[in-house]
Parts: C-alpha cells; structure tokens; sequence
C-alpha cells in the first residue's frame, strides 16, 4: 500500500466537501447522544442494527470503544465505517532527525508530554530555518525550549504567572534566549506580541486560544507556524463559527455539544477510575428515569457534575440528595436495587448505541481541522495537514503546518 498523500493543496478543499458532504447526510446518526435519549431516531430506520447493539453488554461496548471502526455489526454499519476511515485517513509529516538535548530539558516534563513534544519538534520542515520562536500558551515553555535549544531566540506566551515564572527560570537555568511573558492569549493585547519575524507554535491549545493565534500569526504577516488544536468546543460564543469562506457556505451549523464528539475516545485510566466512571454514569442513567417520572416529563434533566464522595452513598439517599440539589419532589419508596440495576443496562445499551455515532468522531475532527487550514490558505499560507505521532501517544495528533 502506498504512503497516502499529505492533505494539502487542492486535496484541502476536495476533502473538506466530501467531510461535509457525509456530515450532513447523516446528521441524524451522529447529533442525538443515547445518554440523554430513551430512543434514537434512526434506531426507528435501523432496527437492525439498534436490536444488535441494545443485546450487547458493556464490557462488549467497552472493548471496542475506541476502534469503532471495526465493529462487524449489521448494515448500515459496515458501509458507515469504511466511509468514516476513508474520509478520516491523514498522512503522516515526513519526520526529520532532531538533535539529542540533555535531561536537563526534562525536568518537570511527565514522559509521555515529553514524547508529544519530541513528535511535535521532528515535524516542523519549513523550507526557512525559524529566526525567534514564539510558544503559545506555554506553559512553562517546554516545547519552545526544545525547539530553540540551539540558542534561536524564544518568547513564550502564558496567562498563568506561576508558570511564567518557573519557565523563565528553567529556561534561565539552561542558559536559554528566552523571554517568558504573562499574557492573557484572548485579550485585544495579545497581538502586541506578534511579528512577522516570529514562528508560533502551539501544542494543544484549546478551541478559542488556537484559533486566536490562527487569526493573530496571519494578521502579524508571520512566515511560518504549526498548530496542533485541541478541545474544539472551549469556546466563548453559543455555538460554533466556521473561520474560512467555505466552512460558512456549508449549511453544517455545530453546537457545542456537537464540538465534544470529536473528544469523546475514553482515556487511558486505571480499574478503579474506570469502575467510579460506570458508577457515576449508570447513577445518573438510574436517576434520569426517577426525575422523568417526578416531573411526569419524558425529557432528560442536566444534573451537576458531583464529587466522588457520592458514590459511596446508599442509591436510595444518591437519588433523595438530588431530587433536593434540584428541587424535585420527594421520591416514594420502591425497589432502589431495582432501579440502580436499571442504570447499569442502560450503561450497556448506550455505550454500545453509541458506536454509530462514534464513526464520525474523526470525519468531524478532520473538517474541523481542514477549517482552520483552508482558512490560513484564504490568508496567503501554503498549508500541510498531517499526523506528527501515533494515536496511542495523543489523540490529538493532527499537525497544521502553515508557510507563506
């Protein structure tokens, strides 16, 4: 099999019409989410299938969660999911060796962090060496000092003063040009630090914070920048506004809950995280057919995020303590076990009813991405779209690597 293409030139825009294409066509698979519905619309189109995946279990569910792709499941299934990699497939940037730092450039650096950073670094094959990096939401600056370990000048960019404070002293400490400033990303401010002479970068900056820089970097006239996004729903406006030309034109209106499809692969969490978040999930899937009744209202009810402390409560008091937190009425007594039970199957069928949906987690990403890309083009970048390390190390690994 050959190494497929990078998205870029005319394949941005090929691509993006045919993401919007699927995306529209089946809207009604992947908007409703099965935790906050008692039936699906399609399952009413696709008995089939909603029978199959209603008789599974959770632990069924759980197995195959982050490849649904592969799930051999009645029609229209298979058909969805060869569509989904199809139009999901990325290729990889060409990779180039990178100098060895010393550990010195670790410290403070979880090891898996570290390993994105390295992906990240080996990615960036801009025809013009970068003369003064700029690190965007930097944290304490430990991807802008990688990549100016060779002494290139660097300015880091951060809201949090703790952390601008360490960053500059790590980077003082390995005797680093660097130049660490408190800033607030969003702010009308932050464009005072942008010139055309810099190269930003950001590794997993969220939603607006990515965008903004998208918008600043162009503004500034600067050369060249890579920008791996994050969580597409922290956003400030009520739903989702489209950067470029063409993303406007399509009639593909996002909200925010349709942002948080992208994110929803389950992360990699220990036996007793996992078991406290099935917990709390068929709780709350329990309580929802209480409050429905309560109310005499078949819609479902948002309920607080709760401390872990709950779960430790008896069910029955659970439930009483939140009729109360939301002003219910005083539930009867009744069969609690029963009810808790009830919850636990429903777990089931919506974690396996949700693999339809999650088909379209990486076509919605890709659009998404391909946005912000055709956008750059529209402001006169070259723009390469690929992965810069596999999914297992981030999820989010998807590279916008733009040069004027």
């Amino acid at each position: 099999m050959t190494t497929p293409a990078l998205l870029q030139g005319p394949l941005l825009r090929e691509r993006f019409a045919a993401l919007d294409n699927f995306l529209r066509a089946h809207q009604d698979l992947w908007r409703p989410a099965p935790f906050t519905e008692l039936h699906l619309p399609w399952e009413d189109r696709y008995p089939e299938l909603a029978g199959w995946l209603r008789q599974r279990t959770l632990a069924e569910a759980e197995a195959i969660h982050n490849h649904p792709e592969q799930l051999q499941a009645p029609a229209p299934y298979p058909q969805l999911a060869a569509q989904s990699a199809n139009l999901s497939w990325v290729g990889e940037l060409p990779a180039a060796r990178l100098e060895t730092v010393s550990t010195a450039f670790t410290v403070d650096v979880p090891g898996r962090k570290w390993q994105q950073i390295e992906a990240f670094a080996s990615r960036l094959g801009f025809r013009q060496a970068p003369g003064h990096w700029l690190d965007w939401c930097a944290g304490k600056g430990h991807l802008g000092r990688r990549l100016a370990h060779d002494g290139t000048a660097l300015t880091c960019i951060e809201l949090d003063p703790e952390l601008v404070g360490d960053g500059q002293q790590l980077s003082r400490r390995l005797g680093l040009a660097a130049e660490h400033r408190e800033q607030d990303a969003l702010a009308d401010s932050a464009a005072h630090h942008l010139s055309a002479a810099h190269t930003p970068v950001a590794l997993h900056a969220c939603g607006d914070l990515h965008v903004r820089l998208l918008q600043l970097a162009s503004a500034a006239g600067c050369r060249q920048l890579a920008v791996a996004p994050c969580c597409y729903n922290r956003i400030r406006t009520p739903d989702y506004r489209p950067l470029s030309a063409t993303a406007r034109a399509s009639s593909l209106h996002l909200s925010l809950a349709d942002l948080r499809l992208p994110l929803s692969e389950t992360i990699t969490a220990g036996a007793r995280v996992r078991r406290q978040r099935d917990q709390s999930m068929a709780r709350r899937l329990a309580f929802d057919l209480l409050q429905r009744e309560l109310r005499g209202c078949d819609q479902y009810l948002s309920v607080p995020s709760l401390p872990t402390s709950w779960l430790g409560k008896p069910f029955a008091q659970y439930c009483r303590e939140l009729c109360e937190l939301k002003e219910l009425p005083w539930p009867m007594e009744r069969d609690w076990d029963a009810l808790e039970a009830l919850g636990w199957q429903r777990l089931a069928a919506v974690r396996n009813l949700e693999l339809p949906r999650s088909l379209f987690r990486r076509p919605l990403e890709i659009w998404l991405l391909l946005d912000r890309a055709l956008f750059l083009e529209e402001q006169g970048y070259q723009v390469s779209l690929g992965s810069f390390c596999p999914t297992q190390l981030t999820p989010r690994n998807i590279l916008l690597l733009a040069e004027r």
